[in-house]
């Protein structure tokens, strides 16, 4: 009998704080009047809300109720997409990310500026370039929105936020390639910030609004930032982002099974800060969790092809490879300067055929030894699936509960699972 068969899983939960906002748009409303808008921002103002392709939860919300602020001021606002490359490094492709995203003209009310034309807006003290997108400029004020989080390549007082929308992702793809290229040789974290620097000093950047979620992938903190306060606030928030950060309950992992990656869910498509990997020469992550192999079933819907990180799995499933839009994944690898994100490992027909590969490549263990844990992705870690080997060492974990009876695993007709 083969070790898949003999496998017995359990559902977890892991018991997160309840600390999300429960009225999001109020949260919204009561920021930006704190932080002073109408004594900046003016009537027939032009303003220029910064969206970027992170799946943020309740961005709609978000960004609808700053629309609604700038309407009663009466500026003209509209939306401009800054995430670089992706969305395969078209205009057309970034405002389908947007509608993924619920941010569409018709339920914003605003129009979405979606071009790829950037300007150069000078240099920066170091000599770096800067680059803004073309719609962007023309606006009296840009105001970006985005999550602070931890970042997926490197560890510094500012990673994933705000400075970086501003630096790379208005930049579009030219600016995004230009930041990647410079990163190698000066670090993300002076390239990122001595580009927003120079923005803000520019007085581009009217606003910010800096969102925090917890464990549970809820909007935990919203906090309207004045353009010259963003370095300085968002280095503290991310202080505070670190401890929301959602983790494997394990440090040692023979197989970790995802089901699926996406742009959305992590900049690599598994967030390598909860992997604990990552193939990319010039990244760095953390030394926990220790994984052998990594198996990836599927991709997201709304990564639309783009399989950015595909390279730190082991497996993957033929339906996965058959469904990436390879150059809209070797445009963000490259732009990136990250082309091992984009290999795509051993391969086969179906889960049932990768697992046992997979298996068959952790070593010499025994159903009753083997450490497996089954998730949805790197963003969703409050309930996962696994090994009955692993029970011993969460039964004293009053963070950790058990749901149910040890199953075994079970796989549809094609030999996928269910």
């Amino acid at each position: 009998m083969e070790l898949i068969e003999k496998l017995r899983m359990v559902r977890i939960h892991q018991r997160f704080p309840e600390n999300g906002i429960k009225d999001v748009s109020c949260a919204v409303l009561r920021e930006i009047e704190k932080a002073g808008f109408k004594q900046i921002i003016k009537p027939k103002d032009s303003v220029a809300i910064a969206v970027g392709s992170r799946g943020i939860a309740n961005l709609a919300t978000i960004v609808g109720s700053l629309v609604r602020v700038l309407k009663e001021i009466g500026c003209n606002s509209f939306i401009v997409p800054a995430m670089g490359s992706h969305g395969g490094g078209t205009a057309e492709g970034q405002r389908m990310l947007l509608r993924h995203f619920g941010a569409s003209e018709e339920r914003l009310g605003i129009p979405i500026k979606s071009s790829m034309e950037v300007i150069n807006t000078g240099v920066t003290s170091e000599g770096f370039p800067v680059y803004l997108d073309r719609n962007a400029a023309k606006a009296d004020y840009i105001i970006p929105v985005n999550r602070i989080k931890p970042h997926t390549d490197f560890n510094a007082r500012i990673e994933s936020g705000l400075m970086k929308m501003v630096a790379v992702g208005l930049g579009k793809q030219i600016g995004a390639e230009a930041c990647h290229k410079l990163f190698l040789n000066h670090g993300h974290y002076k390239v990122i910030v001595s580009l927003a620097r120079e923005l803000i000093r520019q007085e581009r950047i009217g606003f910010g609004i800096a969102v925090l979620e917890n464990r549970k992938d809820e909007t935990a903190l919203i906090k309207a930032i004045p353009g010259e306060d963003i370095e300085k606030e968002e280095e503290s928030l991310l202080n505070k982002a670190r401890n929301m950060l959602a983790k494997l309950p394990f440090d040692e992992i023979d197989l970790l099974i995802v089901d699926r990656i996406g742009k959305e869910i992590s900049g690599t498509g598994m967030d390598q800060n909860v992997i604990g990997r990552t193939v990319s020469s010039f990244s760095e992550t953390p030394d926990l969790p220790r994984i052998k192999r990594i198996f990836v079933r599927d991709l997201s819907d709304e990564t639309m092809g783009n399989a950015v990180g595909i390279g730190n799995a082991d497996f993957t499933t033929q339906r996965l490879v058959k469904s990436i839009d390879l150059p809209s994944t070797y445009l963000n690898c490259l732009t990136g300067y990250a082309p091992e994100l984009a290999r795509i490992p051993c391969y086969y027909q179906n889960d049932r055929l990768a697992l046992n590969q997979a298996l068959n490549c952790i070593g010499p263990v025994t159903a009753d030894s083997a450490r497996i844990v089954h998730i949805r992705d790197t963003l969703n870690l409050e309930v996962m699936e696994i090994s009955d080997s692993l029970i011993p060492e969460i039964k004293q974990n009053r963070e950790i509960e058990i749901s149910g009876q040890p199953f075994s695993l079970k796989f549809d007709i094609s030999g996928n699972l269910c």
